[in-house]
């Protein structure tokens, strides 16, 4: 068995500083075979922290988990990029220790022979990692030739997928700084949006925990750590199957006291199961609306209408639950006319809060990938390690940003561009605000709303 340092090398803090969920569960994992395993953090510790860490461990194997590659914000500066933070982290780590480094990650399986180059990293994990990484520290413990990148092609059913090793020191840095914990209750995604490469970093089937798992979850993370409002981190909350109406029916049987959100997609949410998720303690929504007209919903390959996303907002205003509705300009089908039948349309969303961004982030094995080459946006061998993003051709991305900044203006409820969402958030945590807090723009007065009491 090896001595295994698992690391989080992501810097980034937005909408707010991110406990690295999916490196402790390959922890459990890798603690399950027998491996001794510490857990490390770049943003609780700094490069010194992780290379002491290292240097007490004496670690045979280094695991770095590289969950972003950037913000996807066109608008700062082209994207804020955090690839150097992990190349920083693998050159400080080859100062204290010999052994051989590992990456792994949403963000790395994303580009991972552009990432393993650009860092200098000895091997790299593609994909689901609990299965894979274990093999991986085995055969680097056997002393074999272990492969440069390690696929993870066999998926684990739900029940398989472990409850995170949590790292009770880690835990209590994030939540002091969010007021927030992260739980996964599926992986999968069987939707088919232009853009999006959760399908190829999860697949398409969607595999459930067990809704008492993740029960047991929540309220460890109550008692233990105090955690009193939880993000449920799963790509979308509401999947077809309704293995979160299940969840939730858990919940609202065994409750735990705690609030919790997710991130939804507009369709097939009527009253009932909306009810349902109030009543199992939802607090709060936010929405992949995406695009704001039928063009550029169509374009996106989204499955419902505006009409289904103005039907479900007056559901939550209705119900007193706040919603943030994602919206991007500039996509596949943009043109002037559809900005401003967008801007018309997100009118009709009262009571809600709406994140505006401009351009998508261009990844390989995307169907926007392959539009933005046939329209000759980008090249067939781009790496796209520096983000690249797809505006319709008849779009200016300068003219586009002025006008939304201009139908926003002095509306606290519309947020654009993204950096002065997250500028209000940083000052709000910086006044002792914890939580998801953008649900405290929405000038709409509702009914105060509480939590379930926790089981007796």
């Amino acid at each position: 068995m090896s001595r295994v340092l698992l690391a989080s090398v992501n810097p980034a803090d937005e909408p707010y500083p991110v406990y690295p969920l999916g490196l402790s569960m390959v922890a459990a994992a890798l603690l399950a075979a027998g491996h001794e395993v510490r857990q490390a953090d770049l943003q609780a510790g700094g490069l010194e922290g992780l290379a002491r860490t290292a240097a007490d461990l004496s670690p045979e194997v280094i695991g770095l988990s590289v969950r972003n590659v950037d913000n996807v914000d066109y608008l700062s500066g082209g994207g804020r990029w955090y690839v150097d933070a992990a190349r920083e982290a693998v050159a400080a780590l080859r100062r204290v220790s010999a052994a051989p480094i590992m990456l792994g990650g949403a963000g790395f399986s994303l580009l991972p022979e552009a990432i393993l180059d650009y860092t200098g990293a000895d091997h790299g994990v593609v994909g689901e990692g609990e299965r894979a990484c274990c093999e991986l520290v085995a055969a680097l413990g056997r002393g074999e030739a272990a492969p440069r990148l390690m696929r993870g092609t066999q998926r684990l059913d739900g029940k398989d997928i472990p409850a995170p090793a949590i790292d009770g020191a880690l835990l209590r840095h994030y939540h002091a700084a969010s007021g927030l914990a992260g739980v996964q209750t599926k992986r999968g995604c069987p939707h088919s949006c232009a853009y999006c490469s959760y399908p190829s970093l999860e697949g398409r089937a969607v595999r459930a925990r067990e809704p008492q798992a993740v029960v047991e979850e929540m309220r460890r993370l109550a008692v233990d750590f105090g955690v009193r409002e939880v993000v449920f981190t799963d790509s979308v909350f509401n999947d077809p199957h309704g293995h979160y109406l299940a969840l939730a029916e858990e919940l609202a049987r065994r409750p735990t006291g705690q609030a919790w959100s997710a991130f939804l997609q507009p369709r097939g949410l009527g009253r009932e199961e909306l009810s349902l998720l109030v009543r199992s303690g939802l607090k709060a929504v936010e929405l992949g609306t995406d695009a704001a007209s039928e063009a550029t919903l169509a374009g996106l390959g989204k499955h419902f209408d505006f009409g289904q996303v103005a039907d479900l907002q007056q559901l939550c205003a209705q119900l007193g639950l706040p919603a943030c509705h994602y919206v991007v300009f500039g996509g596949p089908g943009e043109t002037p006319q559809t900005v401003r039948q967008g801007l018309a349309n997100l009118e009709r969303l009262e009571g809600a809060v709406v994140m505006a961004f401009t351009g998508l982030r261009l990844h390989r094995g995307t169907r926007l990938f392959e539009r933005a080459v046939a329209e000759g946006l980008a090249g067939p061998g781009d790496d796209l390690l520096r983000p690249v993003y797809y505006f319709s051709p008849d779009i200016d991305p300068r003219e586009l940003g002025e006008t939304l900044a201009a139908a926003f203006r002095g509306r606290r409820d519309r947020i654009f561009p993204p950096a002065h969402g997250q500028e209000l958030m940083a000052a709000m945590r910086r006044l002792g605000y914890r939580g998801i807090l953008w649900d405290t723009l929405i000038r709409r007065p509702r009914a105060p709303r509480q939590a379930p009491a926790a089981a007796g």
